[in-house]
């Protein structure tokens, strides 16, 4: 089952890389009395989410915050190394979170998985995005393709704070 709008995120762990090293952080961490954005991409490094996706979110950090989104974080079925690489390469480390969900388990209790396998990726993420407050979804965004991010991208997150 997908998750819905009103419906409390799941309890997961995540890695990020930071500068001091790997973190653990747990949705209750980074969600709990916040109201966050949360985007998640197929894979890092791959074409729309490198190009589209997360400059997107990069771009529009300082107009999110500006709206009382606290922070902003992007989720994909990748390991903190490659999370923390992506972070790195984009200039977005330490004003995104960049989330491993190594294993799919957040992912997948979202009810938010994909098979990608046909392209060579294997189970990953669909391409969304939500406004999370306090652990609640306010609003999600869930791409028809993975090869589009425009009803999850950072414009159309604007539009809805």
């Amino acid at each position: 089952m997908t998750i819905a709008v009103g419906d409390k995120l799941p309890e997961a762990k995540f890695k990020e890389k930071t500068a001091d090293g790997p973190v653990e952080i747990t949705t209750g961490e980074l969600f709990g009395g916040k109201k966050v954005v949360l985007f998640a991409v197929p894979g890092a490094f791959t074409p729309t989410c490198s190009l589209n996706h997360l400059p997107g979110y990069v771009e529009n950090r300082d107009a999110l915050l500006a709206r009382g989104v606290d922070d902003i974080a992007v989720v994909a079925v990748n390991d903190w190394h490659v999370m923390g690489a992506w972070a790195q390469q984009s200039g977005a480390m330490g004003k995104i979170h960049f989330l491993a969900d190594f294993d799919a388990s957040f992912t997948k209790a979202m009810g938010l998985e994909a098979d990608l396998s046909a392209g060579g990726l294997g189970l990953r993420s669909k391409r969304y995005s939500m406004l999370v407050e306090d652990g609640v979804v306010k609003s999600l965004n869930v791409e028809e393709s993975p090869g589009q991010a425009t009803v999850s991208g950072a414009a159309a997150m604007l539009e809805q704070l």
